[in-house]
């Protein structure tokens, strides 16, 4: 777990592991969106500008979510809300108002919204690999008690070490998992206010510091990697909506489209909000950080339960919908100009 990977000299400001890897999986996605965008637009500063908007509209979206799922936090001091250089992001959140966004973006430019959200579905998988990595290296998103040998053990006052010793009855755990003898607890800030929570590692006596080390009772207890779970789960989704796109796009012209069924523009988003809403919903169950909402539920499952819904739908009326044919925007003439330039 490294939250923090660096200071930057003189400045003293520190590069967050999750901000990092967050442009890494923007540039990632980008990159792949451009790439694919190519039979579609003549104008590649378009992907650019739809990115921008997309990537600003994801922060927004991923903190807003943050708030509401945590609302407590945040109660008589609202200001808190917009410190977002804080920590405190929810991917999904992120996820959704950046296809709003991209949807109004293309509708604006009279642009084939649809082929448009294919690309950005497979670009957003993409970025999930990326960024699911640097919630393990922020140490959030973690999961349940396991003894796999592929298990992995988080510092001392981290997000899981704190979910152990303390009970938890959001998650019907009435006992804490790590039972903490009573030195562990409460310790005086630097203007010398008392306070009682885990006391920082700094202040631990050399024998409760060595209480940490390798294989003690104290340590961390085992966890499943679930941040980890999620980058591989992305990996394969961003593969399998791509083959599913190209056979869409091997498909061809109108004729064809009525020869297969959902190879129609739009079926790839569809597919997407499937295939990770159900991805979603099970790895839910190997997750710990997330409180039960209704039902035994996480607000994740439920929404990833309303996810599959909606796209089964969206798929659904794109099948019986006309293609958004590029020769039906201003787009066309420029790509088949290009390419005969080319040829």
């Amino acid at each position: 777990m490294f939250p923090e990977l660096f200071e930057i000299p003189f400045v003293h400001w520190t590069v967050k592991s999750y901000g990092l890897m967050l442009v890494i999986a923007f540039l990632a996605a980008i990159t792949l969106i451009r790439r694919l965008s190519r039979d579609i637009t003549s104008d590649p500063q378009h992907i650019t500008n739809a990115a921008l908007y997309s990537l600003i509209a994801g922060v927004i979206g991923a903190r807003l979510f943050y708030v509401i799922h945590h609302l407590d936090q945040f109660k008589g001091n609202l200001l808190s809300a917009v410190a977002i250089w804080k920590g405190g992001l929810e991917l999904l959140g992120g996820v959704l108002l950046a296809i709003a966004v991209i949807g109004f973006y293309c509708r604006f430019y009279k642009l084939p919204v649809r082929r448009y959200l294919d690309i950005l579905a497979i670009g957003l998988m993409l970025s999930l690999v990326f960024g699911r990595v640097g919630c393990f290296l922020n140490g959030c998103c973690f999961g349940k008690l396991t003894d796999l040998p592929w298990a992995v053990r988080f510092p001392y006052r981290s997000d899981a070490y704190y979910s152990q010793v303390y009970p938890n009855p959001q998650r019907n755990r009435p006992q804490p998992q790590l039972e903490l003898p009573n030195e562990f607890f409460g310790y005086y800030s630097e203007n010398g206010q008392e306070l009682y929570g885990l006391k920082p590692y700094k202040d631990l006596t050399p024998q409760q510091q060595k209480y940490l080390a390798d294989n003690d009772k104290y340590r961390c207890l085992p966890v499943h990697p679930a941040q980890l779970y999620s980058s591989v789960n992305g990996g394969v989704l961003a593969f399998l909506l791509y083959l599913f796109w190209r056979r869409g796009q091997k498909t061809g012209d109108s004729k064809n489209y009525k020869k297969k069924l959902f190879t129609k523009p739009g079926c790839t988003l569809g597919l997407m909000f499937i295939l990770y809403g159900t991805t979603r919903f099970f790895i839910e169950f190997i997750r710990d950080d997330n409180p039960f909402e209704f039902s035994g539920l996480t607000i994740s499952q439920i929404i990833g339960v309303g996810m599959i819904i909606f796209g089964m739908l969206l798929m659904v009326i794109f099948e019986k919908m006309k293609p958004d044919l590029i020769a039906n925007t201003p787009v066309l003439g420029k790509v088949k100009a290009a390419k005969q330039s080319r040829n």
